[in-house]
Order: structure tokens, then sequence, then C-alpha cells
């Protein structure tokens, strides 16, 4: 990290001043705020930037690479497979835990990686709250390529709405205005006019989508997918009626919802950088490591860090039913390199990734940051404590 801006806003911090950031949140969104907003953005040095950018580029490569791409396939369970063009999967992100390598230096390591949108409005929000509170300069940026808030506005916008009316593109999700993720939705709606639309307010007819509004029946051109089926599977007995997305439909996706599946922890074991710790698929093991309690067990599909087995035993392997679904991953060692009032917290860097329209090559562009103090990392988690929960990295920009 960067010890003499640490110290320094260290010193200088409040609760008040944290309140305020909080308060300039609520004031622009009442009551949708529902998870732990860090008391603090994460200031990152040159070299772990350099790393951080080395280490998206060596994956965002391979995962450009056509073998790789046939053998993602495999990942989308036949029930939850999305008939359409897939296209290119116009958003992804990265997860790097900033750890602890083999000689004790600082490095970046890839935890999880998603072919899915993630709070991509709301990181203009809370580093705008921490800006203003703090009085950050301008020097400290937190996006990459070149980009600042209108280009980053400007390119999100475009490959969310892809040329139709703000009316003809909904995002959509289960239960919407009950998700931890709603002030982002909020966020979009307010800078793009889209509706916010639960799947069971989509309806399809001979093969046309639409909505309802103000008792009128709209057309649905695009659809900005935020539901995972994981969550749709255990809600959806609630649900009186729901668009079929598994059937044929005159509608397009972003992304498509296959990209969930293909971009995902299933990916995790084919790629290769000293930036990806060691990743197996479960049920492809013949030989059990001895020393289990260096590895975790993770589902591939779950989110928000849902099912993960950190304590890894013989028996809990034996107790999984479906290995081909799970992989085992060398753990890594989280750096507790946040320095905090009082203990120390480590920190995970989500870099985000957008499709270049002119280029149609991935491109690095943004980040959030979660910062903890426990043993798993993510907003639902250790949010008792202080100095820990949604960030964002900010570092120098380069002259």
């Amino acid at each position: 990290m960067v010890p003499e801006i640490r110290q320094a806003f260290n010193e200088q911090f409040t609760d008040v001043a944290y309140k305020n950031v909080l308060d300039s949140i609520d004031a622009q969104y009442p009551g949708d705020l529902v998870f732990k907003v860090a008391e603090t953005p994460v200031f990152i040095s040159e070299k772990l930037v350099a790393q951080l950018e080395e280490a998206a580029s060596e994956i965002a490569e391979q995962l450009e690479n056509t073998a790789l791409l046939d053998k993602m396939n495999a990942a989308i369970p036949k029930e939850y497979f999305v008939p359409g063009d897939e296209g290119k999967c116009e958003m992804f992100s990265l997860d790097f835990g900033v750890c602890k390598g083999e000689n004790g230096e600082i490095i970046p390591k890839l935890i999880e990686l998603q072919g899915f949108p993630t709070m991509f409005y709301f990181q203009e929000v809370e580093v705008a709250a921490y800006r203003k509170t703090y009085s950050i300069d301008d020097s400290w940026t937190n996006f990459f390529n070149g980009y600042n808030s209108s280009k980053y506005e400007e390119l999100l916008a475009k490959l969310i709405l892809n040329g139709h009316q703000p009316e003809e593109v909904i995002l959509m999700e289960l239960q919407p205005a009950q998700q931890k993720t709603r002030i982002d939705f909020a966020a979009t709606q307010q800078k793009l006019g889209i509706p916010i639309v639960c799947i069971s307010d989509v309806f399809e007819e001979n093969g046309n989508v639409y909505y309802e509004k103000d008792g009128k029946k709209m057309p649905v051109k695009r659809i900005y997918n935020r539901m995972i089926f994981d969550d749709f599977e255990t809600h959806k007995s609630e649900l009186k009626r729901f668009l079929d997305i598994t059937k044929p439909l005159n509608v397009e996706w972003c992304p498509h919802p296959n990209w969930f599946y293909k971009i995902s922890k299933y990916t995790l074991p084919f790629l290769k950088s000293k930036y990806v710790p060691e990743t197996r698929f479960l049920n492809e093991i013949k030989t059990l490591p001895n020393d289990l309690e260096n590895y975790v067990l993770k589902p591939l599909f779950s989110f928000a860090g849902q099912g993960v087995i950190i304590d890894v035993t013989r028996d809990a392997i034996s107790n999984i039913k479906d290995p081909e679904n799970w992989i085992l991953q060398r753990k890594v060692q989280y750096e507790p390199i946040v320095k905090t009032l009082d203990v120390n917290a480590v920190v995970e860097i989500r870099l985000m990734f957008f499709l270049d329209p002119e280029t149609r090559k991935p491109i690095l562009v943004n980040n959030l940051a979660r910062l903890s103090k426990g043993k798993m990392v993510g907003v639902r988690y250790n949010a008792d404590k202080s100095w820990v929960g949604s960030s964002i990295a900010l570092f120098q920009q380069r002259k």
C-alpha cells in the first residue's frame, strides 16, 4: 500500500466524517444502502497496480482463446442453457486477493471471476462520497487505461442500451427490491432511465418479450441481466408466473446468461499464471493432497461466497454428492495490509472489464474493493466490525 497516505488518512479520520459518507449516499438513495460501506478507500501502490494490470492482461488474453472458450461451454448446465446469440461477454470481473507470496512479497492472486455485472454505478456513488468527505486529491483515480467518470459512464451506457431507447431495455432481477445490491439498480435506473423489472413481471407472446407499465404492454428489445439462476431456483416457488428464459426469445442480452457459467470458477483450473493459485476439479482428483488444511473447497456456481468450505477435511469431501460441481483450490495467504485503527484488514480488489466496441476486446476500466477482518471476504461477512466492507482502490494517475 502507500504507508504515508494511509497514516495521514488514519490520523485525520473521525466517526463524524464517516457518517457524512453514509449520509451522502443515503441522501441520494434513501433506504437502499443495506450493506456495510468501509470507512476508508484503499490506497494502492504503483507496484501493486502494475501487478494487477499484468495479471489482468494475462488472464483476459486467455479468456479470448478459442480452445478455452470451447471448454467453457461445458460449464453450462443443460437445464439452464439459454438459447440465442451469446456474442462476446460485454462485462466481466476478476477478483484478486492481496496476498503474501512464497518469498514474503506482496502479490495479487486470482480468487474468482464472473461473466456477470457487478456494482458498476454504485462505485461512482461511493467514490464520490469518499472524495467529497475526505477531500481526496484528483491525482488519485480508480480508473485504468485512461478512463475517467464520463468516459466510463459513456461506455457502460453504450453496452447496456446498445442503441435502443431506455424504455425498451430492462434491468431484470428476481425480486429486485429485496436484493442487497438494489442501490446499484437504483443508480442504474437514475443514470439510464431503464426500468427495474422482476422476472415475474416479464412475459412472452409469440417469442417476443414484454413488461407492463401503467397498464400498457411495453416491448423489450434488450435485457440487462442481473438475475442468478441459483437465487431464482431458491425463490421461484414464491412467484405466480415468470419468464422462461430457456425458451427461444426475440430479445438481446447484456450479458448473455450463459456467460455466468462460462466465465466463472469453472474457468480457474484452465488458467495458467503466477497470479492464479493451483485449482482442480474435485471429481478429477485421483489422490487427495495430504495437506488439505492448505486448500479451500468451492462450489462452482454459488455467489457471494456461499457454500465455500474453508476448513477442508476428508470427511467434508466425502460428503459432497456432486464433486463435478466443486473445485479444490490451494489457499492463498491474505496479507492484512490495510492499517486501521485497531487490527489490520485484508483486501480483495475486483477488476472490471468492459468490451471495447471498436476493438471487440475486453478492456480493464474500473475496480471495487472489499475489506475484511474475518475468514470470508465480502460485504455480507463480519459487518459487525469496523473498517470492513465495500470500498474502492485508488492509485496515482500516471503522468
